[in-house]
């Protein structure tokens, strides 16, 4: 059976640098009937073990470390034996909200996990966090870029880890060039494409935003 992409939405909060807010994070699921990967395990492990429906979780991947899109994974981990794959360049970011639990396994550029058959690879795109990455699926026409690229512009980059010339750089270099019905699932808020968001990048630039 192919694999294909599900979808929940979950409601936390999001903390750094002294101050919280609160926050919706996207969770995507990527398997088949089988077995399945759960991209940015957020706030509610229980809610994303209901969604899984009773498939093998193969890993747990994270798109980048803050703590809104990491809090739920050491639950979500003990329950299904699924390791906790990110980027070092976010281990000090993950130790603010897991001290002493690290996690299972280092993501790198260029790395593709495979899942139902379906391959996904790893582009570090730095910027939003040292370690962001997206996860490019071309058999799905997808790619989840967390925090590195929203619906109408780049992910935040105005506290602590991070910086506006490296993401854009990110997603001038690793994003932009994928095809352009290119489905971006982000991190927070609606879904986007390649096509529709890649003709704005210089208003991005100008703006600073």
């Amino acid at each position: 059976m192919a694999a294909r992409i599900d979808h929940l939405v979950t409601s936390g909060t999001f903390s750094l640098d002294g101050g919280t807010w609160d926050v919706d994070n996207n969770v995507w699921i990527v398997g088949d009937d089988e077995e399945a990967i759960v991209i940015d395990a957020a706030h509610d492990a229980d809610a994303i073990f209901t969604a899984l429906g009773g498939r093998t979780l193969r890993a747990i991947v994270c798109t980048h470390a803050h703590n809104d899109h990491i809090d739920a994974a050491p639950a979500l981990a003990a329950r299904t034996g699924a390791l906790i794959h990110l980027h070092p360049a976010d281990l000090p970011l993950w130790q603010q909200t897991h001290p002493g639990t690290p996690p299972d396994r280092e993501l790198s550029d260029g790395q593709v996990l495979t899942i139902a058959g379906t391959d996904l690879t790893v582009l570090h795109t730095p910027g939003h966090a040292p370690g962001a990455v997206s996860l490019y699926a071309p058999g799905l026409g997808a790619v989840f870029t967390g925090d590195t690229l929203f619906q109408g512009g780049p992910g935040a980059t105005g506290r602590s880890f991070s910086d506006f010339p490296t993401i854009i750089n990110s997603i001038r270099d690793r994003l932009l060039p994928l095809p352009a019905p290119t489905v971006v699932h982000t991190g927070h808020g609606n879904t986007t494409t390649i096509g529709e968001e890649s003709p704005h990048l210089d208003e991005w630039v100008k703006r600073g935003h």
